[in-house]
Protein backbone atom coordinates (compact mmCIF):
# COMPACT_ATOMS: atom_id res chain seq x y z
CA UNK A 1 0.00 0.00 0.00
CA UNK A 2 1.43 3.36 -1.03
CA UNK A 3 1.87 5.89 1.77
CA UNK A 4 2.06 9.54 0.79
CA UNK A 5 3.91 11.88 3.15
CA UNK A 6 3.23 15.58 3.62
CA UNK A 7 6.92 16.43 4.02
CA UNK A 8 10.11 14.99 2.57
CA UNK A 9 13.05 13.50 4.40
CA UNK A 10 15.26 16.31 3.09
CA UNK A 11 12.88 19.00 4.34
CA UNK A 12 12.96 17.61 7.88
CA UNK A 13 16.72 17.08 7.88
CA UNK A 14 17.18 20.64 6.62
CA UNK A 15 15.22 21.84 9.64
CA UNK A 16 17.40 19.71 11.90
CA UNK A 17 20.55 21.17 10.28
CA UNK A 18 23.54 19.09 9.28
CA UNK A 19 25.02 18.81 12.77
CA UNK A 20 21.95 16.96 14.02
CA UNK A 21 21.30 14.47 11.25
CA UNK A 22 23.11 11.49 12.75
CA UNK A 23 19.69 9.91 13.24
CA UNK A 24 18.96 7.15 10.78
CA UNK A 25 16.94 7.95 7.68
CA UNK A 26 14.46 5.29 8.73
CA UNK A 27 13.88 7.15 12.00
CA UNK A 28 13.24 10.39 10.15
CA UNK A 29 10.91 8.68 7.66
CA UNK A 30 8.94 7.06 10.48
CA UNK A 31 8.51 10.42 12.21
CA UNK A 32 7.25 11.99 8.96
CA UNK A 33 4.69 9.24 8.37
CA UNK A 34 3.51 9.52 11.97
CA UNK A 35 3.10 13.27 11.46
CA UNK A 36 1.13 12.66 8.25
CA UNK A 37 -1.23 10.25 10.02
CA UNK A 38 -1.66 12.75 12.86
CA UNK A 39 -2.65 15.45 10.35
CA UNK A 40 -5.17 13.10 8.76
CA UNK A 41 -6.70 12.46 12.19
CA UNK A 42 -6.75 16.17 12.92
CA UNK A 43 -8.21 17.37 9.61
CA UNK A 44 -10.31 14.33 8.58
CA UNK A 45 -9.42 14.66 4.93
CA UNK A 46 -6.87 13.45 2.40
CA UNK A 47 -4.83 16.20 0.78
CA UNK A 48 -3.09 14.39 -2.09
CA UNK A 49 -4.85 13.67 -5.43
CA UNK A 50 -6.01 10.13 -6.24
CA UNK A 51 -7.67 8.97 -9.44
CA UNK A 52 -10.39 6.46 -8.58
CA UNK A 53 -14.02 5.45 -8.96
CA UNK A 54 -16.35 5.71 -5.96
CA UNK A 55 -19.92 4.35 -5.74
CA UNK A 56 -22.68 6.27 -3.92
CA UNK A 57 -26.23 5.38 -2.96
CA UNK A 58 -29.09 7.24 -4.62
CA UNK A 59 -29.45 10.38 -2.43
CA UNK A 60 -33.25 10.63 -2.40
CA UNK A 61 -33.46 7.36 -0.47
CA UNK A 62 -30.40 7.79 1.76
CA UNK A 63 -29.61 11.46 2.28
CA UNK A 64 -33.22 12.72 2.36
CA UNK A 65 -32.31 15.61 0.10
CA UNK A 66 -33.57 16.62 -3.36
CA UNK A 67 -32.86 13.85 -5.88
CA UNK A 68 -30.75 16.23 -7.97
CA UNK A 69 -28.18 16.84 -5.21
CA UNK A 70 -25.49 14.43 -4.03
CA UNK A 71 -23.35 15.07 -0.96
CA UNK A 72 -19.86 13.56 -1.20
CA UNK A 73 -18.99 13.74 2.50
CA UNK A 74 -15.41 12.48 2.97
CA UNK A 75 -15.02 11.69 -0.76
CA UNK A 76 -14.06 15.22 -1.77
CA UNK A 77 -13.47 15.84 -5.46
CA UNK A 78 -10.90 17.87 -7.36
CA UNK A 79 -12.34 17.09 -10.81
CA UNK A 80 -14.75 14.65 -12.50
CA UNK A 81 -13.92 12.35 -15.39
CA UNK A 82 -17.22 10.48 -15.69
CA UNK A 83 -20.55 10.25 -13.85
CA UNK A 84 -23.06 7.39 -14.09
CA UNK A 85 -26.42 7.20 -12.33
CA UNK A 86 -28.71 4.17 -12.53
CA UNK A 87 -26.61 2.84 -15.39
CA UNK A 88 -27.04 6.07 -17.40
CA UNK A 89 -24.01 8.23 -18.22
CA UNK A 90 -24.64 11.88 -17.34
CA UNK A 91 -22.54 14.40 -19.29
CA UNK A 92 -20.16 16.32 -17.05
CA UNK A 93 -21.49 19.54 -18.60
CA UNK A 94 -24.81 18.78 -16.88
CA UNK A 95 -23.16 18.72 -13.44
CA UNK A 96 -22.46 21.58 -11.08
CA UNK A 97 -19.76 21.27 -8.42
CA UNK A 98 -20.01 23.04 -5.07
CA UNK A 99 -18.83 25.04 -3.25
CA UNK A 100 -17.91 27.56 -5.92
CA UNK A 101 -14.66 28.19 -4.04
CA UNK A 102 -13.57 24.58 -4.60
CA UNK A 103 -11.76 22.38 -5.07
CA UNK A 104 -12.23 20.53 -2.91
CA UNK A 105 -15.87 19.96 -3.89
CA UNK A 106 -18.17 18.36 -1.33
CA UNK A 107 -21.39 18.08 -3.34
CA UNK A 108 -22.65 17.69 -6.90
CA UNK A 109 -25.92 18.95 -8.32
CA UNK A 110 -27.61 18.23 -11.62
CA UNK A 111 -28.04 21.35 -13.75
CA UNK A 112 -31.79 21.93 -13.47
CA UNK A 113 -31.74 23.45 -16.92
CA UNK A 114 -30.62 20.15 -18.43
CA UNK A 115 -32.58 16.97 -19.13
CA UNK A 116 -30.33 14.84 -16.91
CA UNK A 117 -31.47 13.38 -13.60
CA UNK A 118 -30.17 11.15 -10.84
CA UNK A 119 -31.89 7.76 -10.85
CA UNK A 120 -31.74 4.63 -8.73
CA UNK A 121 -31.92 2.07 -11.50
CA UNK A 122 -32.68 -1.42 -10.19
CA UNK A 123 -31.70 -0.45 -6.63
CA UNK A 124 -30.75 2.70 -4.77
CA UNK A 125 -27.66 0.95 -3.37
CA UNK A 126 -24.46 2.19 -5.05
CA UNK A 127 -26.44 3.24 -8.10
CA UNK A 128 -24.20 6.25 -8.71
CA UNK A 129 -20.62 5.85 -9.87
CA UNK A 130 -18.18 8.76 -10.10
CA UNK A 131 -14.72 8.52 -11.62
CA UNK A 132 -12.48 11.48 -10.99
CA UNK A 133 -9.57 12.99 -9.13
CA UNK A 134 -10.34 12.83 -5.41
CA UNK A 135 -8.57 14.81 -2.72
CA UNK A 136 -8.08 18.37 -1.53
CA UNK A 137 -6.18 20.16 -4.29
CA UNK A 138 -3.80 19.27 -7.09
CA UNK A 139 -1.22 22.04 -6.81
CA UNK A 140 1.90 21.15 -8.78
CA UNK A 141 5.26 22.70 -9.57
CA UNK A 142 7.83 21.89 -12.25
CA UNK A 143 10.78 19.98 -10.79
CA UNK A 144 13.17 19.19 -13.61
CA UNK A 145 13.03 16.62 -16.40
CA UNK A 146 14.13 13.11 -17.31
CA UNK A 147 17.66 12.62 -18.63
CA UNK A 148 16.79 9.23 -20.11
CA UNK A 149 13.74 7.49 -21.53
CA UNK A 150 11.73 5.22 -19.24
CA UNK A 151 9.93 2.00 -20.03
CA UNK A 152 6.89 0.97 -18.01
CA UNK A 153 8.82 -1.14 -15.50
CA UNK A 154 11.97 0.82 -14.59
CA UNK A 155 12.14 2.06 -11.02
CA UNK A 156 15.43 3.98 -11.30
CA UNK A 157 14.74 7.41 -12.77
CA UNK A 158 17.58 9.75 -13.78
CA UNK A 159 16.65 13.44 -13.54
CA UNK A 160 18.20 16.82 -14.31
CA UNK A 161 17.70 18.36 -10.87
CA UNK A 162 17.47 16.77 -7.42
CA UNK A 163 16.89 20.00 -5.48
CA UNK A 164 13.13 20.08 -5.86
CA UNK A 165 12.44 16.37 -5.37
CA UNK A 166 12.83 14.70 -1.99
CA UNK A 167 12.31 11.23 -0.58
CA UNK A 168 8.62 10.79 0.10
CA UNK A 169 7.69 13.21 -2.71
CA UNK A 170 4.72 12.56 -4.98
CA UNK A 171 5.70 13.35 -8.58
CA UNK A 172 3.97 13.11 -11.94
CA UNK A 173 5.34 12.47 -15.43
CA UNK A 174 2.64 12.71 -18.08
CA UNK A 175 -0.43 11.03 -16.61
CA UNK A 176 1.55 8.72 -14.32
CA UNK A 177 2.11 9.47 -10.65
CA UNK A 178 5.07 8.06 -8.73
CA UNK A 179 6.34 8.18 -5.16
CA UNK A 180 10.04 8.75 -4.54
CA UNK A 181 11.32 6.13 -2.09
CA UNK A 182 15.07 6.71 -2.43
CA UNK A 183 17.84 8.64 -4.19
CA UNK A 184 21.27 7.60 -5.44
CA UNK A 185 24.22 9.68 -6.59
CA UNK A 186 24.76 10.19 -10.30
CA UNK A 187 27.61 12.03 -11.97
CA UNK A 188 26.75 15.57 -12.99
CA UNK A 189 29.35 15.48 -15.74
CA UNK A 190 31.21 18.23 -13.88
CA UNK A 191 34.57 18.23 -12.09
CA UNK A 192 36.25 20.57 -9.64
CA UNK A 193 38.21 23.29 -11.42
CA UNK A 194 40.35 24.10 -8.36
CA UNK A 195 41.53 22.43 -5.16
CA UNK A 196 39.27 22.62 -2.12
CA UNK A 197 40.74 22.72 1.38
CA UNK A 198 39.33 20.86 4.38
CA UNK A 199 38.05 24.08 5.95
CA UNK A 200 34.43 24.91 6.77
CA UNK A 201 34.91 28.47 5.52
CA UNK A 202 36.27 27.28 2.16
CA UNK A 203 32.81 27.44 0.57
CA UNK A 204 33.47 28.47 -3.04
CA UNK A 205 33.49 25.48 -5.37
CA UNK A 206 34.67 26.14 -8.92
CA UNK A 207 33.01 24.04 -11.64
CA UNK A 208 33.05 24.15 -15.43
CA UNK A 209 29.36 25.04 -15.82
CA UNK A 210 27.34 26.51 -12.96
CA UNK A 211 24.10 26.11 -14.90
CA UNK A 212 24.33 22.35 -14.35
CA UNK A 213 23.43 22.85 -10.68
CA UNK A 214 20.45 24.18 -8.74
CA UNK A 215 20.24 26.10 -5.49
CA UNK A 216 19.24 23.72 -2.73
CA UNK A 217 20.83 20.70 -4.39
CA UNK A 218 23.18 18.47 -2.41
CA UNK A 219 26.40 17.56 -4.21
CA UNK A 220 28.89 14.85 -3.34
CA UNK A 221 32.65 15.18 -3.82
CA UNK A 222 34.63 12.22 -2.54
CA UNK A 223 32.81 11.25 0.66
CA UNK A 224 31.76 14.78 1.60
CA UNK A 225 28.31 16.14 0.89
CA UNK A 226 27.79 19.87 0.39
CA UNK A 227 24.60 21.91 0.22
CA UNK A 228 24.46 24.41 -2.65
CA UNK A 229 23.36 27.74 -1.18
CA UNK A 230 23.90 29.86 -4.28
CA UNK A 231 25.34 29.75 -7.78
CA UNK A 232 27.49 32.65 -8.99
CA UNK A 233 28.52 32.06 -12.59
CA UNK A 234 30.60 28.90 -12.51
CA UNK A 235 31.11 28.99 -8.74
CA UNK A 236 28.95 27.09 -6.29
CA UNK A 237 28.54 28.67 -2.86
CA UNK A 238 28.13 25.71 -0.54
CA UNK A 239 27.73 24.64 3.06
CA UNK A 240 30.42 22.06 3.78
CA UNK A 241 30.20 18.73 5.67
CA UNK A 242 26.46 18.51 5.04
CA UNK A 243 24.28 15.67 6.32
CA UNK A 244 26.75 14.37 8.87
CA UNK A 245 29.68 13.95 6.45
CA UNK A 246 33.23 14.98 7.29
CA UNK A 247 35.34 17.83 5.91
CA UNK A 248 37.98 16.62 3.47
CA UNK A 249 40.56 17.87 0.99
CA UNK A 250 39.48 17.70 -2.65
CA UNK A 251 41.72 18.22 -5.65
CA UNK A 252 40.98 19.73 -9.04
CA UNK A 253 39.53 17.17 -11.41
CA UNK A 254 37.47 15.40 -8.73
CA UNK A 255 34.08 14.34 -10.07
CA UNK A 256 31.01 16.10 -8.66
CA UNK A 257 28.00 13.88 -8.04
CA UNK A 258 24.41 14.67 -7.10
CA UNK A 259 21.53 12.41 -5.95
CA UNK A 260 19.83 12.50 -9.35
CA UNK A 261 18.85 8.85 -9.66
CA UNK A 262 15.46 8.49 -8.02
CA UNK A 263 14.10 5.18 -6.82
CA UNK A 264 10.35 5.34 -7.35
CA UNK A 265 7.17 3.37 -6.94
CA UNK A 266 5.45 3.46 -10.31
CA UNK A 267 1.80 3.98 -11.24
CA UNK A 268 0.45 5.01 -7.84
CA UNK A 269 -2.86 6.57 -6.77
CA UNK A 270 -4.93 5.10 -9.58
CA UNK A 271 -2.50 5.86 -12.41
CA UNK A 272 -0.78 3.35 -14.69
CA UNK A 273 2.93 2.91 -15.34
CA UNK A 274 3.75 4.10 -18.85
CA UNK A 275 6.70 4.84 -21.13
CA UNK A 276 8.20 8.34 -21.02
CA UNK A 277 10.62 10.08 -23.36
CA UNK A 278 13.91 11.73 -22.54
CA UNK A 279 13.39 15.36 -21.41
CA UNK A 280 9.82 14.62 -20.26
CA UNK A 281 8.86 17.24 -17.68
CA UNK A 282 8.57 16.18 -14.03
CA UNK A 283 6.14 17.97 -11.74
CA UNK A 284 5.86 17.55 -8.00
CA UNK A 285 2.69 17.71 -5.94
CA UNK A 286 2.70 20.55 -3.41
CA UNK A 287 0.78 20.05 -0.16
CA UNK A 288 -0.75 23.21 1.35
CA UNK A 289 2.05 25.18 2.98
CA UNK A 290 0.54 24.97 6.48
CA UNK A 291 0.13 21.22 6.13
CA UNK A 292 3.77 20.77 5.13
CA UNK A 293 4.88 23.08 7.93
CA UNK A 294 2.94 21.10 10.54
CA UNK A 295 4.23 17.79 9.15
CA UNK A 296 7.80 19.04 9.57
CA UNK A 297 7.07 20.41 13.06
CA UNK A 298 5.37 17.20 14.22
CA UNK A 299 8.27 15.13 12.87
CA UNK A 300 10.78 17.34 14.69
CA UNK A 301 8.83 17.00 17.93
CA UNK A 302 8.79 13.21 17.56
CA UNK A 303 12.52 13.09 16.87
CA UNK A 304 13.21 15.45 19.78
CA UNK A 305 11.07 13.39 22.14
CA UNK A 306 12.82 10.19 21.06
CA UNK A 307 16.19 11.77 21.72
CA UNK A 308 15.04 12.98 25.14
CA UNK A 309 13.43 9.68 26.04
CA UNK A 310 10.00 11.34 25.77
CA UNK A 311 10.76 13.78 28.56
CA UNK A 312 8.22 16.58 28.85
CA UNK A 313 10.66 19.46 28.57
CA UNK A 314 13.63 20.40 26.44
CA UNK A 315 15.70 22.15 29.12
CA UNK A 316 16.04 22.01 32.88
CA UNK A 317 15.39 24.65 35.50
CA UNK A 318 13.70 27.99 34.89
CA UNK A 319 14.32 27.79 31.13
CA UNK A 320 12.42 24.49 30.78
CA UNK A 321 9.61 24.42 28.24
CA UNK A 322 7.23 21.81 26.94
CA UNK A 323 8.24 20.23 23.66
CA UNK A 324 4.69 20.12 22.35
CA UNK A 325 3.53 23.58 23.37
CA UNK A 326 5.69 25.18 20.67
CA UNK A 327 3.43 23.92 17.87
CA UNK A 328 -0.02 24.12 19.48
CA UNK A 329 -0.80 27.33 17.63
CA UNK A 330 0.29 25.80 14.33
CA UNK A 331 -1.93 22.78 14.95
CA UNK A 332 -4.88 25.07 15.60
CA UNK A 333 -4.17 27.10 12.46
CA UNK A 334 -4.06 23.93 10.37
CA UNK A 335 -7.40 22.72 11.70
CA UNK A 336 -8.99 26.14 11.29
CA UNK A 337 -7.72 26.52 7.71
CA UNK A 338 -7.84 22.97 6.35
CA UNK A 339 -9.80 20.77 8.76
CA UNK A 340 -13.02 19.21 7.50
CA UNK A 341 -15.62 20.51 9.94
CA UNK A 342 -18.71 18.86 11.34
CA UNK A 343 -21.75 18.26 9.17
CA UNK A 344 -23.30 21.50 7.94
CA UNK A 345 -26.40 20.06 6.29
CA UNK A 346 -29.57 18.39 7.47
CA UNK A 347 -29.28 14.76 8.46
Amino acid sequence: MVRIAYATRERVKRALDSAKTARTDAQVDSAILAATEDIYGRCHRTFYPELKTVAFDWPDRVQRVPSWRLWLDANELISITSFTSGGVVIPTDDLKLYPNSGPPYNRIEIDLGSSSALSAGDTHQQSISITGLYGYRNDEQTAGALTEALDASETAVDVTDSAGIGIGQLIRIGSERMVVTGKRSLTTGQTLQADLAAQANNTSVAVADGTAFAIGEVVLVGAERMLVLDVAGNTLIVKRQWDGTVLAVHTAGAVVYAPRTLTVERGVLGTTAATHDTAAVIVRWMPPSLIEQLAVAEALVTLGCEQAGYATSTRAGESARSVTLTIDDLRERVYTTHGRKARSRAV
